[in-house]
């Protein structure tokens, strides 16, 4: 018997498979199956969850001065809570005043707060807030889900088949189970486990430390523990993007929060390695409209939605300045107030990291050119039009989204510095894992510039899409602190945050090969918001390789009579003078090479499912 087999069996023992008569929509990639008209749970996935649940914790726990609190309120799991927090402090001395169990009370005052418990014991809430929050019985604790949420607190839960959806989505770190005393009792041991074991490996590292005694390795010990204490400031609390707080249908609201934003767009990059003689933003992307026209009609349509308004400013270069101001008159009618600027070379250059370096997951020079931009004046014009949030959009992604949901996050939470970031894994994990990527992630976890080989290091990208407290931007001027030279961006504020989006808000726009995935019938766009095709179930897009023969945006319009449908295409390598007709669909994987010196056309209306094309024979 494996041990898989028997962890399942173990599982299996406490009961935790079976759960209620009801199941929700959002659980039923828990259930396997229903029996006697109950949910059976599968197994394997509650112990995949588990496990993740207790790889946070750990991670968490390596931290000294990290903090959990226990919230129950059900009085036959308290005698086990006991226990386990009893073994944890009294193993672990210097956990004492950080380990809480409050039997069910979380405040959010930084001072000390009363409170009687159900059993008349007087209870005194912490002074500083946990950095994990476990709930043992979810169903009873909606207000703590929700309060531990807008603090930005990660969440591990138990959660069953007639959990609500807008409790469900609060917990970072779900255990689907059947919350019985058995299962309780496991999940606690295995905590405690956790924690011992981390603790045990704390004091062999110690032992070892006290062995070193010559001067070279006091010396690098000295250097370690400095860079310990360092490690904190040099984390980001990663969220992902539907953990945050649905937005208020009130237009009232909606208006006040959307008139606190300004839309900033870079338009310096050029199209040359696309044979496009012009700004990239002005390649047409989906029907007639380019990139800009994509956020100008967004921009747009919220401010007709909402009554608000929120203005766009262009940072152009030297080189697309001119182009871009010609291109803006069509927009004179539009209800969206456009300001353009060129950024002069007084921009630091210096502040762009190359790859490897501690900075590298921020290489972008966008965000030296938006400070510098707001050191010249325009932030206090802004300020005093009411604006306390600019949104940073990166010129290669064609699907960023204005959204008010981040925003709405940002200004509930006062968050001074957002990232968007997508996860490096697979795309084709299942829905139940992406929560797991929740929590503190260093910042040599980020990058900027992933590559084929370079991403398999990394668990994030940065998108580089920023959202920024021009309050925050208005103290740092104020202070001189934007002039300190080689500094990370994020360690300037004080509360800074990443948001974790799915892959389908990051489809950049570098090559042809890219333009072909937008100009397909994959994508289409409602309001200037790219929304991909639901027919398509596999979550990443097709893997689109054209040759040299496609790399300008003339050639490639040449090339093809329409777009081929890729709804169902996996991947697809053309290679040689390839021509395409009208009404072509690829399915699968399609492998497309002529010979030197062949002309190799594909028919109209012909259908390729998994197959290699050489010679108009093989069609």
């Amino acid at each position: 018997m494996t041990i898989h087999s028997v962890v399942i069996q173990k599982l299996l023992t406490t009961n935790s498979h079976i759960s209620r008569q009801t199941v929700t929509h959002h659980f039923k990639q828990f259930t396997y199956g229903i029996r006697n008209k109950q949910a059976i749970l599968d197994s394997d996935k509650t112990l995949i969850c588990l496990r993740n649940a207790l790889n946070f914790i750990t991670c968490l726990s390596r931290d000294p001065s990290s903090s959990f609190l226990f919230i129950n309120t059900n009085p036959l799991f308290q005698p086990i809570i006991d226990e386990m927090t009893l073994k944890v402090t009294t193993f672990n001395p210097e956990r004492v005043s950080n380990l809480w169990k409050m039997r069910g009370f979380l405040t959010n005052s930084f001072s000390p707060k009363k409170f009687r418990s159900r059993n008349k014991k007087l209870v005194f809430g912490p002074t500083r807030l946990p950095d994990c929050v476990v709930v043992f019985d979810t169903e009873r604790k909606s207000s703590i889900l929700s309060e531990a949420e807008r603090l930005g607190i990660p969440i591990v839960g138990l959660v069953d088949s007639s959990t609500p959806l807008e409790f469900y989505k609060k917990v970072t770190y779900p255990i689907p189970a059947n919350d019985s005393v058995q299962f309780v009792y496991l999940v606690c041991n295995m905590i405690t486990k956790c924690l011992m074991l981390e603790k045990k490996k704390k004091e062999g590292e110690k032992r070892i430390g006290r062995k070193a005694t010559s001067r070279e390795e006091v010396k690098q010990i000295e250097e370690s523990t400095g860079e310990s204490k360092v490690e904190s400031a040099n984390e980001v609390l990663v969220i992902p993007y539907d953990n945050l707080a649905p937005l208020s249908g009130d237009i009232a609201d909606m208006k006040q929060l959307l008139d606190k934003l300004v839309v900033v767009k870079f338009n310096g990059a050029l199209g040359k390695n696309m044979g496009f003689n012009g700004p990239k933003s002005l390649i047409e992307v989906k029907n007639g409209s380019t990139s800009l026209d994509l956020t100008v009609n967004q921009i747009q349509s919220l401010n007709s939605k909402y009554g608000c308004n929120v203005p766009l400013l262009l940072i152009n270069s030297r080189t697309t300045h001119d182009d871009v101001l010609k291109v803006l008159e069509k927009y004179s009618s539009s209800k969206i107030d456009i300001h353009s600027f060129r950024q002069g070379d007084q921009i630091q250059q210096e502040l762009s990291f190359s790859e490897g370096g501690e900075d590298e997951w921020y290489s972008s020079d966008h965000g030296a050119q938006f400070l510098s931009l707001m050191s010249s004046g325009t932030l206090d014009v802004l300020l005093s039009q009411g604006k306390e949030y600019a949104l940073v959009v990166n010129p290669d992604n064609v699907a960023a989204v204005v959204d008010p949901k981040i925003l709405n996050h940002l200004a509930q939470n006062s968050v001074e510095y957002c990232m968007e970031v997508m996860p490096t894994t697979s795309g084709g994990l299942m829905n139940f894992m992406a929560s797991s990527l929740q929590g503190k992630f260093k910042l040599e976890d980020f990058t900027s510039n992933p590559t084929k080989h370079s991403v398999k290091k990394f668990k994030f990208i940065d998108t580089r899409n920023l959202w920024v407290d021009l309050r925050a931007i208005k103290r740092l001027v104020d202070t001189n602190a934007l002039k300190l030279g080689y500094l990370s961006m994020l360690k300037l504020f004080e509360k800074a945050i990443g948001i974790m989006i799915p892959q389908s808000r990051f489809p950049p726009l570098n090559s042809t090969s890219d333009l072909l995935l937008f100009q397909s019938d994959l994508y289409s766009f409602t309001e200037g918001v790219l929304i991909r095709n639901d027919a398509r179930t596999t979550p990443t897009n097709p893997s689109i390789d054209l040759g040299p023969e496609f790399e300008k945006v003339s050639d490639f319009q040449s090339r093809f009579k329409t777009i081929p449908s890729i709804i169902r295409l996996d991947s697809l390598e053309v290679t040689g003078d390839v021509w395409f007709g009208a009404d072509i669909t690829l399915k699968g994987r399609v492998r497309i090479a002529a010979d030197p010196g062949v002309k190799l056309e594909i028919p109209d209306g012909v259908v390729l499912k998994n197959e290699e094309i050489k010679d108009p024979r093989d069609i």
